[in-house]
């Protein structure tokens, strides 16, 4: 995808805004599917997710199909001038399914089959799962896949889980099989087999981690961790095969996750894998807005670094399939939005690359565990209170975004994000229990980039590097000899590298590199690591850099200067005046050693120095205060410029150009003023 570039992700040429839409809960209420219809065009609303949790509704009974309710539905919304993102019921199978084929339940890591209920309790490898799934998926995409308002399919709901039955018993060691070559020496090898006398002696040995002593063999959970990952693929790839087959030209994705406390990535699969095999990558957004431990623009810091490394995975925009226009009912406490929060948020994702705003849910549930969950008709039915209106003027600013559409966000910076590195590190028994924090770490690498307005990519290690002037490996533990050689050959042609302490230290097997650190990255950076110190909570040093000081606390390097320039010098400990950063030419390119973990205020000082070497720019001419985040989207002709205040106060920017609202229509010059959480949405012809 080119900077000038408008790819169509879902073939439809405006931002979809609706959301996950479930009638099959009010089938005996016609008066509400017919309120609903109503109500989505007061929304301004133009999309909806059906069928996700419908499968008791389709098949009531084994082979007995009920259709007709759906088809009312999607012409119902078709008449409306609405789209149909279908989906595949198979995140939630149906009470006779779980009673005649107990194989579909899954089994967890204690050997325990789980009873029939909540959702996603299924097995992967299930053959009779598969089966019935791509019965039903085909009978979805027969009925329905040359109707004009299916948009796209929605596969299943939130992957996640792991199965430990006899059946992914048997799937996992063909696997490692096929993995290792049928060579079960290798195997040994690579898990470190005689550690504890973990060798095996034969393939029907080996079982999945279990709750007892699993943190024994590093290699086989991160071997069990990859299997998952490819067995749900599996699993999906095999739910597509009608789609693909019957509607070929129909594109299918699924929803990823976030872990919400903390706001990172989702761990339990490696999404890096999953997204080669979507044709658009959507997530569900759920931050904990206005909550009592972060500020608003740090959180909203964290939204903006998922939202590029989703969007990054495949170069190209990405879809909200699911946000809430007020709260949530799952997490410790269940904050509603305050007024303005709903358009505030809904447009920070759309400035960093979503082309929909997307709801779970249309309507609250009357019963069950998601009543409480916000939605956007709530329990009075009517369109007339806060929450509605709210979403419907997102849906009339979207509504003004069209052009928007399709469009990239060029970067010249990238920070590299590894699922498998992220498992490794939180396997391995060392360092501190509770502040390894791999994926927060690299939040606070790029909270630099995100506060001065310059755009990131947040790529994966099997990505180009050569297009970035800079990339960022904070805490890359896990490093293979193919990715050490493609930093290499990164740095050697002229990028500029920055590592890390606790980088590089084993390898993909998560087995170390003898004879200490790779002599590729010793190298690379004219140094090497010969120590890692861990501080307790309390414990802090200081790093010298530039004439000034700034703390450091839970981590510290000891290096070995071999060529390298010191930076940096640790201020304290037995290790003081030694060097704590380092820079080091290399080729035509340039690499740079952080010892240890230092303050925000380091960081920012930092890459400064770094900003202005390579002539990073900001993708506006607008500056402003801290906690305001202007975000740029290219389209064709023109910029379309996000002007965002995440904080609780009036903020004022200053324009470098005269721009014009998107939503207004007037022109803007000069100082603007923002009230809290207020959003400015300008275009500026190139």
């Amino acid at each position: 995808m080119t900077k000038n570039e408008r790819t169509f992700i879902t073939k439809a040429d405006f931002m979809l805004h609706g959301g996950d839409y479930n009638p099959d809960q009010w089938l005996d209420r016609p008066d509400i599917l017919a309120d609903d219809i109503q109500f989505m065009q007061l929304a301004h609303t133009n999309t909806f997710s059906v069928g996700i949790f419908a499968w008791s509704a389709l098949e009531p009974e084994e082979g007995i199909y009920k259709f007709e309710w759906l088809d009312k539905i999607f012409d119902d919304i078709y008449s409306i001038g609405g789209r149909v993102i279908l989906a595949t019921p198979s995140g939630a199978r149906p009470a006779w399914m779980s009673q005649k084929y107990s194989e579909v339940l899954r089994v967890n890591a204690a050997r325990v089959k789980q009873l029939h209920g909540g959702r996603h309790n299924h097995c992967f490898t299930s053959p009779v799962y598969r089966e019935k799934t791509q019965q039903m998926n085909r009978l979805l995409a027969e009925r329905y896949g040359q109707h004009p308002a299916l948009l796209m399919w929605h596969i299943s709901n939130e992957y996640g889980g792991d199965c430990h039955c006899n059946l992914c018993q048997n799937a996992f060691r063909e696997w490692l099989k096929e993995k290792y070559n049928h060579n079960l020496k290798a195997v040994n090898d690579a898990w470190w087999g005689p550690f504890w006398s973990h060798t095996y002696s034969d393939w029907s040995q080996i079982e999945s981690p279990s709750p007892n002593g699993e943190r024994m063999v590093h290699g086989l959970k991160l071997d069990w961790r990859r299997f998952v990952t490819d067995q749900t693929i599996d699993f999906f790839k095999n739910e597509i095969v009608p789609l693909r087959e019957v509607t070929p030209n129909v594109p299918v994705t699924t929803n990823f996750m976030a872990d919400t406390f903390d706001l990172i990535p989702f761990q339990g699969l490696d999404y890096s894998k999953f997204a080669k095999h979507l044709d658009v990558v959507c997530w569900d957004a759920y931050p904990a807005w206005h909550n009592d431990w972060e500020s608003t623009a740090d959180l909203a810091m964290k939204v903006g670094f998922i939202n590029d490394l989703y969007r990054s995975l495949k170069q190209q925009p990405f879809l909200t399939m699911e946000m809430t226009p007020s709260l949530v009912n799952w997490h410790k406490v269940n904050k509603a939005k305050r007024p303005g929060m709903h358009l505030l948020s809904s447009m920070q994702m759309v400035a960093h690359g979503s082309d929909s705003i997307l709801y779970f849910q249309w309507r609250k549930s009357r019963g069950s565990s998601e009543k409480f969950h916000g939605a956007v008709v709530d329990h009075d039915n009517s369109p007339n209170n806060r929450v509605f209106q709210e979403v419907a003027k997102v849906g009339k600013t979207l509504e003004k975004l069209a052009e928007v559409v399709g469009t990239n966000r060029p970067s010249d910076v990238a920070i590299l994000y590894d699922w498998d590195s992220n498992w490794a590190i939180n396997d391995a028994q060392g360092f501190g229990s509770d502040t390894k924090r791999y994926p927060q770490t690299l939040q606070q690498h790029y909270r630099t980039f995100w506060e001065k307005d310059i755009p990131v990519d947040v790529i994966t290690k099997e990505q180009d590097f050569s297009k970035y002037k800079l990339l960022i490996v904070p805490m890359l533990y896990l490093m293979s000899e193919q990715t050490i050689s493609r930093l290499k050959s990164y740095v050697s042609g002229g990028g500029r590298l920055v590592m890390t302490y606790i980088s590089g230290l084993v390898n993909e097997h998560d087995l170390t590199y003898l004879g200490g650190w790779h002599q590729d990255l010793q190298e690379m950076f004219g140094m090497k690591p010969v120590e890692t110190d861990t501080y307790y909570p309390n414990d802090r040093n200081a790093v010298r850099f530039r004439d000034k000081s700034y703390e450091l606390k839970d981590y510290a390097t000891v290096i070995e200067v071999n060529g390298a320039e010191v930076e940096g010098i640790y201020q304290d400990d037995f290790y003081a005046d030694t060097p704590a950063i380092t820079s080091h030419q290399y080729g035509e390119g340039k690499t740079y050693y952080i010892g240890g973990r230092l303050e925000y205020r380091f960081q920012s000082v930092f890459y400064q120095e770094i900003i202005k070497e390579l002539a990073l720019e900001p993708t506006s001419d607008i500056t402003h205060g801290k906690g305001v985040s202007v975000q740029v989207r290219r389209a064709p002709e023109k910029d379309y410029i996000f002007i965002i205040n995440f904080t609780e106060q009036s903020q004022s920017v200053t324009l470098g150009s005269t721009v014009k609202d998107v939503i207004t229509g007037e022109e803007l010059t000069g100082h603007l003023t923002l009230d809290k959480y207020e959003v400015r949405i300008a275009e500026k012809q190139k």
